[in-house]
C-alpha cells in the first residue's frame, strides 16, 4: 500500500503498483474540453479526493500557462499543495521553454513544469530540440506508428528523451490499428525507451464507445488503459507479438485478474508487482486523459476499486 493514502477493500497490490500516479489530467482537451477554470478546479479535487493515488501531471500548453496562474494561484497556498505539470509545446520552443523557466521560479514549490511534450516525424526535429531544452526536463515526442517508427525511435534513444503515442481521438481514423499500437510498444521496449499514451484511453478495456460526449457522437472502437499497461508488462517479459496483439484487443475484464503479488491474463500467464514496478520506472509511465472521474468510474463497475 502506499503510505497516506486511501483504498477500497477491493483494490489488489497489484493495481495499486500499476495505476500509481498513471492518469494526467488533460481536462483541456478534447472531447471534454472544459475552460481552464473547470479544469484548475477538478484537478484540484482530485489532488484531495481518495483516488488522488491514480493522478498524475496536470496538462497545459505553453501559451496558456500564464491563464492557468490566474485560476491556479489561489490553490497555491493549501497544505500540502504541490502540483506537476506537462507542457504542450504549441509556440516556439525557445518561448516555450523562457515561459516554463519563469514559472517555476515564481511557483515553486507549489508547482512545477517539469515535462515538455512535442509532436514530430522528424530525426532531425528530436535531435535539435534535444539540444535546445535544458537536461533537468523530461521531454516526450509524440511520433507516428508508421514506416519511420524504428529510426524515430533510435533517435530518442541515443538522445535520452521519451515517446509518447496517440491512441484515439474524436474520430475513428485517430485511432491507430492493433498492429501499429504494438509494434510501437516493442520497439520502445527493445530501445529502452520509456513512453506516455494519449488519448482514447477513457475505458480499462477494450470497447465500443461514444468517441465524444455529444448526443449524436459516432461509435467506435478503443483500446483500454488496462490492456495497453497489462500489455506491455507481459510484451517486456518477453511474450510473442500475437499473444500481445490478444492482450491488447482482450474485451473480457474476466480473463485479467489483479491479485496482491501480480497480474494473471487468462490464468496461465503471471506478471509480478515487481515486474510492474520495474514497467511503470522504465517503460510506460503514464496516460492522458481529458476524463479522471471516467476511468475511476468504470474501475469500480467491474470491481476493482
Amino acid at each position: 500500500m502506499i503510505p497516506g493514502e486511501t483504498f477500497s477493500a477491493n483494490t489488489k497490490n497489484s493495481l495499486l503498483v500499476l495505476l500509481s500516479k498513471a492518469i494526467d489530467y488533460a481536462g483541456l482537451f478534447p472531447p471534454a474540453k472544459l475552460s481552464m477554470e473547470e479544469a484548475v478546479r477538478n484537478y484540484a479535487e482530485y489532488k484531495s479526493g481518495d483516488y488522488n493515488w491514480m493522478l498524475g501531471r496536470f496538462i497545459v500548453p505553453a501559451s496558456r500557462l500564464n491563464e492557468f496562474v490566474e485560476h491556479a494561484e489561489k490553490y497555491f497556498h493549501s497544505n500540502g499543495f504541490h502540483w506537476k505539470l506537462s507542457v504542450i509545446v504549441d509556440n516556439a520552443v525557445e518561448e516555450a521553454v523562457e515561459s516554463v523557466q519563469d514559472f517555476n521560479k515564481s511557483y515553486l514549490p507549489y508547482c512545477q513544469c517539469d515535462v515538455f511534450e512535442l509532436k514530430t516525424n522528424s530525426v532531425w526535429f528530436i535531435e535539435e530540440i534535444s539540444e535546445i531544452i535544458p537536461k533537468d526536463f523530461t521531454n516526450y515526442f509524440e511520433i507516428p506508428a508508421d514506416e519511420n517508427l524504428v529510426e524515430l525511435v533510435s533517435a530518442l534513444a541515443l538522445k535520452g528523451q521519451r515517446a509518447k503515442i496517440r491512441t484515439g481521438g474524436i474520430t475513428q481514423d485517430a485511432f491507430p490499428t492493433t498492429n501499429q499500437l504494438a509494434r510501437f510498444i516493442r520497439t520502445c521496449l527493445a530501445a529502452n525507451v520509456p513512453f506516455k499514451a494519449t488519448a482514447g484511453l477513457h475505458h480499462p478495456f477494450r470497447c465500443k464507445k461514444p468517441l465524444t460526449y455529444e448526443p449524436d457522437s459516432p461509435i467506435g472502437t478503443m483500446f483500454g488503459f488496462l490492456n495497453v499497461f497489462v500489455g506491455t508488462a507481459f510484451a517486456r517479459n518477453s511474450i510473442p507479438f500475437q499473444l500481445l496483439l490478444q492482450i491488447l484487443e482482450e474485451e473480457n475484464p474476466e480473463n485479467f485478474s489483479f491479485e496482491e503479488d501480480g497480474v494473471y491474463w487468462r490464468k496461465n500467464y503471471f506478471v509480478s508487482n515487481w515486474n510492474l514496478e520495474q514497467l511503470r520506472q522504465r517503460a510506460i509511465i503514464s496516460f492522458g486523459s481529458c476524463s479522471f472521474e471516467e476511468p475511476i468510474a468504470d474501475l469500480k463497475a467491474i470491481g476493482l476499486l
